[in-house]
């Protein structure tokens, strides 16, 4: 069965993911990406992250953007809900179906062809998706 890349996150999302994981990363995207936020040295119970996330968390990725030395203003990325992830979604989901052409899918989604290619290699890369129909080279 043909399955999508691991998700990768963009920016201080990246950051998040790494000291919270991944689910707290996205729930700050959602809640809010596309803006620029204070994140303190220490957030307190109180702060949205806080309450978003818990203390435990909110302090770990407080500890990780400021290193602990002053409050830092973060611009946090869109993420996966943003429009380049999901039309690079899209272009990703036509490839592994392996149904339409690479004039179709660029046609489909606003990429180059040229885009599409460069997707579908990214797509055969090590920890990305093979496609199996396709025997090696070697």
């Amino acid at each position: 069965m043909n399955t999508l890349p691991p998700l990768v996150l963009p920016g201080a999302l990246a950051e998040i993911a790494a000291v919270a994981g991944e689910e707290a990363a996205l729930a700050v995207a959602a809640e809010r990406g596309g803006t620029i936020v204070y994140i303190p040295p220490s957030p307190s119970s109180e702060h949205w992250l806080t309450r978003l996330v818990g203390l435990k968390h909110a302090r770990a990725i407080a500890d990780r953007l400021t290193c602990g030395v002053g409050g830092l203003r973060v611009e946090v990325p869109l993420g996966p809900k943003g429009h380049e992830a999901l039309q690079r979604a899209k272009v990703d989901r036509l490839i592994l179906e392996g149904e339409s052409s690479e004039r179709d899918i660029a046609r489909a989604t606003g990429y180059t062809i040229r885009g599409v290619r460069k997707r579908r290699a990214k797509l055969a890369e090590p920890g990305g998706r093979r496609d199996d129909r396709q025997l090696d080279l070697l």
